[in-house]
Protein backbone atom coordinates (compact mmCIF):
# COMPACT_ATOMS: atom_id res chain seq x y z
CA UNK A 1 0.00 0.00 0.00
CA UNK A 2 1.58 3.46 -1.17
CA UNK A 3 -0.05 6.18 0.36
CA UNK A 4 0.87 9.76 -1.05
CA UNK A 5 1.35 12.72 1.03
CA UNK A 6 2.14 16.85 -0.19
CA UNK A 7 4.87 18.31 1.84
CA UNK A 8 4.40 21.18 3.94
CA UNK A 9 0.61 20.62 3.83
CA UNK A 10 -0.53 22.57 6.31
CA UNK A 11 3.38 22.49 7.65
CA UNK A 12 6.51 20.40 7.60
CA UNK A 13 6.09 19.03 10.96
CA UNK A 14 2.67 17.22 10.25
CA UNK A 15 4.18 15.84 7.33
CA UNK A 16 6.58 14.31 9.28
CA UNK A 17 3.93 13.17 11.40
CA UNK A 18 1.98 11.45 8.72
CA UNK A 19 4.99 9.81 7.29
CA UNK A 20 5.60 8.27 10.81
CA UNK A 21 2.15 7.35 11.40
CA UNK A 22 1.43 5.53 7.53
CA UNK A 23 5.17 2.90 8.23
CA UNK A 24 3.98 2.73 12.08
CA UNK A 25 0.29 1.71 10.23
CA UNK A 26 1.61 -0.55 7.49
CA UNK A 27 2.50 1.42 4.64
CA UNK A 28 5.08 -0.37 2.18
CA UNK A 29 6.05 2.89 0.14
CA UNK A 30 5.51 6.08 0.81
CA UNK A 31 5.16 9.16 -1.75
CA UNK A 32 6.10 12.58 -0.93
CA UNK A 33 4.61 15.45 -3.02
CA UNK A 34 6.94 18.18 -3.97
CA UNK A 35 4.46 21.40 -4.36
CA UNK A 36 4.49 22.98 -7.46
CA UNK A 37 2.89 26.11 -8.44
CA UNK A 38 1.51 24.04 -11.98
CA UNK A 39 0.55 20.71 -11.22
CA UNK A 40 -0.12 19.51 -14.44
CA UNK A 41 -1.69 15.77 -13.48
CA UNK A 42 -3.55 16.96 -9.96
CA UNK A 43 -7.43 17.20 -9.64
CA UNK A 44 -8.63 20.05 -7.77
CA UNK A 45 -7.76 18.08 -4.22
CA UNK A 46 -4.39 18.46 -4.64
CA UNK A 47 -3.61 21.14 -6.54
CA UNK A 48 -4.97 22.85 -3.32
CA UNK A 49 -2.85 21.13 -1.43
CA UNK A 50 -0.07 22.25 -3.44
CA UNK A 51 -1.08 25.69 -3.07
CA UNK A 52 -1.26 25.90 0.65
CA UNK A 53 2.12 23.82 0.88
CA UNK A 54 3.86 26.96 -1.26
CA UNK A 55 1.89 29.39 0.87
CA UNK A 56 3.15 28.03 4.26
CA UNK A 57 7.06 28.67 2.70
CA UNK A 58 7.92 25.13 2.26
CA UNK A 59 11.03 24.72 0.01
CA UNK A 60 13.02 21.88 -1.56
CA UNK A 61 15.56 21.70 0.89
CA UNK A 62 13.23 22.02 3.24
CA UNK A 63 11.49 18.93 2.40
CA UNK A 64 15.34 17.19 1.63
CA UNK A 65 15.80 18.09 5.28
CA UNK A 66 12.58 16.60 6.27
CA UNK A 67 13.62 13.33 5.03
CA UNK A 68 17.38 13.18 6.31
CA UNK A 69 15.63 13.69 9.47
CA UNK A 70 12.52 10.58 9.03
CA UNK A 71 15.19 8.18 7.38
CA UNK A 72 16.94 8.26 11.42
CA UNK A 73 13.65 5.91 12.00
CA UNK A 74 11.82 5.38 8.62
CA UNK A 75 13.29 2.58 6.98
CA UNK A 76 10.50 1.79 4.07
CA UNK A 77 11.25 2.91 0.33
CA UNK A 78 10.21 6.85 0.32
CA UNK A 79 9.95 8.43 -3.29
CA UNK A 80 9.25 11.95 -4.43
CA UNK A 81 6.83 12.95 -6.94
CA UNK A 82 6.84 16.49 -8.60
CA UNK A 83 6.98 17.97 -12.03
CA UNK A 84 10.32 18.47 -14.36
CA UNK A 85 10.59 22.31 -13.54
CA UNK A 86 11.08 21.32 -9.90
CA UNK A 87 14.31 19.35 -11.23
CA UNK A 88 15.27 21.66 -13.61
CA UNK A 89 15.35 24.78 -11.39
CA UNK A 90 17.06 23.30 -8.68
CA UNK A 91 19.28 21.31 -10.87
CA UNK A 92 19.10 17.71 -12.24
CA UNK A 93 22.57 16.08 -10.78
CA UNK A 94 22.29 18.39 -7.59
CA UNK A 95 18.71 17.29 -6.71
CA UNK A 96 19.62 13.70 -7.77
CA UNK A 97 22.57 13.81 -6.04
CA UNK A 98 20.69 15.10 -2.82
CA UNK A 99 17.66 12.54 -3.09
CA UNK A 100 20.45 9.63 -3.14
CA UNK A 101 22.28 11.77 0.11
CA UNK A 102 19.23 11.65 2.07
CA UNK A 103 17.65 8.41 1.32
CA UNK A 104 15.10 8.56 -1.45
CA UNK A 105 14.39 5.40 -3.36
CA UNK A 106 12.86 6.60 -6.35
CA UNK A 107 11.22 9.68 -9.01
CA UNK A 108 7.90 10.07 -10.54
CA UNK A 109 8.12 12.72 -12.64
CA UNK A 110 4.13 12.76 -14.80
CA UNK A 111 5.15 15.63 -17.12
CA UNK A 112 7.97 14.02 -18.38
CA UNK A 113 6.78 11.50 -21.21
CA UNK A 114 8.32 8.02 -22.00
CA UNK A 115 10.14 9.99 -25.25
CA UNK A 116 11.76 12.79 -23.39
CA UNK A 117 13.21 10.25 -20.27
CA UNK A 118 16.53 10.81 -21.34
CA UNK A 119 16.42 14.32 -20.42
CA UNK A 120 16.68 12.62 -16.73
CA UNK A 121 17.51 8.78 -17.35
CA UNK A 122 21.11 8.99 -17.29
CA UNK A 123 21.37 10.66 -13.73
CA UNK A 124 18.54 8.72 -12.39
CA UNK A 125 19.75 5.24 -12.94
CA UNK A 126 22.63 6.45 -10.44
CA UNK A 127 20.14 7.36 -7.98
CA UNK A 128 16.44 6.48 -8.56
CA UNK A 129 14.81 4.62 -11.17
CA UNK A 130 10.78 4.50 -11.49
CA UNK A 131 8.98 5.16 -14.85
CA UNK A 132 5.02 5.74 -15.23
CA UNK A 133 3.45 4.58 -18.23
CA UNK A 134 -0.01 6.73 -18.69
CA UNK A 135 -0.63 5.19 -21.98
CA UNK A 136 -1.91 1.23 -23.54
CA UNK A 137 -0.08 1.51 -26.79
CA UNK A 138 3.17 2.39 -25.44
CA UNK A 139 3.00 -0.17 -22.30
CA UNK A 140 4.89 -3.19 -23.97
CA UNK A 141 7.52 -0.51 -24.50
CA UNK A 142 7.61 1.32 -21.12
CA UNK A 143 7.28 -1.78 -19.04
CA UNK A 144 10.42 -3.56 -20.97
CA UNK A 145 12.51 -0.85 -20.05
CA UNK A 146 11.45 0.41 -16.57
CA UNK A 147 13.24 0.18 -13.78
CA UNK A 148 12.34 0.53 -10.01
CA UNK A 149 8.16 -0.08 -10.28
CA UNK A 150 5.76 0.88 -12.61
CA UNK A 151 3.15 3.00 -11.57
CA UNK A 152 0.07 2.60 -13.51
CA UNK A 153 -2.64 4.89 -14.26
CA UNK A 154 -5.92 3.68 -13.43
CA UNK A 155 -8.07 6.20 -15.08
CA UNK A 156 -7.37 9.18 -17.86
CA UNK A 157 -7.55 12.50 -16.48
CA UNK A 158 -6.49 14.12 -13.68
CA UNK A 159 -5.57 12.20 -9.96
CA UNK A 160 -9.02 12.47 -7.86
CA UNK A 161 -11.34 9.95 -6.35
CA UNK A 162 -14.02 8.25 -8.60
CA UNK A 163 -16.87 6.10 -7.38
CA UNK A 164 -15.75 3.72 -9.90
CA UNK A 165 -12.92 2.93 -12.58
CA UNK A 166 -13.50 1.35 -15.71
CA UNK A 167 -10.41 1.07 -17.44
CA UNK A 168 -9.63 -2.29 -18.36
CA UNK A 169 -6.44 -2.93 -15.85
CA UNK A 170 -6.48 -6.28 -16.45
CA UNK A 171 -5.47 -6.12 -19.54
CA UNK A 172 -2.73 -3.51 -18.89
CA UNK A 173 -1.51 -5.63 -15.88
CA UNK A 174 -1.08 -8.73 -18.05
CA UNK A 175 0.39 -6.49 -21.05
CA UNK A 176 3.03 -5.64 -18.34
CA UNK A 177 3.84 -9.17 -17.03
CA UNK A 178 4.00 -10.28 -20.38
CA UNK A 179 7.49 -7.77 -20.53
CA UNK A 180 8.83 -7.13 -17.07
CA UNK A 181 8.83 -9.32 -13.75
CA UNK A 182 9.18 -5.35 -11.87
CA UNK A 183 6.59 -4.60 -9.72
CA UNK A 184 3.61 -2.42 -10.76
CA UNK A 185 0.83 -0.61 -8.95
CA UNK A 186 -2.47 1.14 -9.54
CA UNK A 187 -3.13 5.29 -8.53
CA UNK A 188 -5.70 7.45 -9.45
CA UNK A 189 -9.05 7.65 -8.18
CA UNK A 190 -8.86 4.98 -5.49
CA UNK A 191 -10.12 5.74 -1.85
CA UNK A 192 -12.20 2.60 -0.54
CA UNK A 193 -10.93 -0.46 0.82
CA UNK A 194 -12.67 -2.07 -1.77
CA UNK A 195 -11.07 0.02 -4.69
CA UNK A 196 -7.49 -0.80 -2.74
CA UNK A 197 -8.26 -4.41 -2.81
CA UNK A 198 -9.46 -5.09 -6.22
CA UNK A 199 -6.46 -3.21 -7.50
CA UNK A 200 -3.63 -5.04 -5.52
CA UNK A 201 -5.88 -8.25 -6.45
CA UNK A 202 -5.00 -7.09 -10.05
CA UNK A 203 -1.56 -6.38 -9.07
CA UNK A 204 1.29 -5.62 -6.58
CA UNK A 205 -0.39 -2.61 -5.01
CA UNK A 206 -2.30 0.48 -4.38
CA UNK A 207 -1.53 4.00 -4.64
CA UNK A 208 -4.24 6.94 -2.67
CA UNK A 209 -3.28 10.58 -2.87
CA UNK A 210 -6.77 12.67 -3.27
CA UNK A 211 -8.73 10.44 -0.42
CA UNK A 212 -5.83 10.82 1.92
CA UNK A 213 -5.02 14.56 0.85
CA UNK A 214 -9.10 15.05 1.37
CA UNK A 215 -8.73 14.20 5.15
CA UNK A 216 -5.70 16.32 5.95
CA UNK A 217 -7.43 19.32 4.23
CA UNK A 218 -10.12 18.77 6.77
CA UNK A 219 -8.61 17.82 10.03
CA UNK A 220 -5.34 19.96 8.97
CA UNK A 221 -2.15 19.92 12.25
CA UNK A 222 -4.80 16.64 13.36
CA UNK A 223 -4.49 14.79 10.16
CA UNK A 224 -1.77 12.20 11.78
CA UNK A 225 -4.10 10.34 13.41
CA UNK A 226 -6.90 10.04 11.49
CA UNK A 227 -4.85 9.19 8.29
CA UNK A 228 -2.92 6.36 10.66
CA UNK A 229 -5.87 4.98 11.13
CA UNK A 230 -7.12 5.00 7.39
CA UNK A 231 -3.94 3.67 6.05
CA UNK A 232 -4.02 0.98 8.40
CA UNK A 233 -7.44 0.29 7.20
CA UNK A 234 -6.47 0.12 3.50
CA UNK A 235 -3.18 -1.81 4.47
CA UNK A 236 -5.37 -4.51 6.17
CA UNK A 237 -7.67 -4.83 3.09
CA UNK A 238 -4.70 -5.38 0.92
CA UNK A 239 -3.46 -8.29 3.22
Amino acid sequence: FIPFFPCGDPDLETTEQLVLAAAEAGADLIELGIPFSDPTAEGLVIQAANLRALQSGVTTDKIFDLVRELRRGVTIPMVFMTYANVVFSYGTERFLSNCRDVGIDGLILPDVPYEEKEEFLPACRKYVSLIAPTSENRIAMIAREAEGFLYIVSSLGVTGERSEIKTDLASIVSLVRENTDIPCAIGFGISTPEQAKKMADLSDGAIVGSAIVKLLAQDGKGAPEHIGAYVKEMKDALR
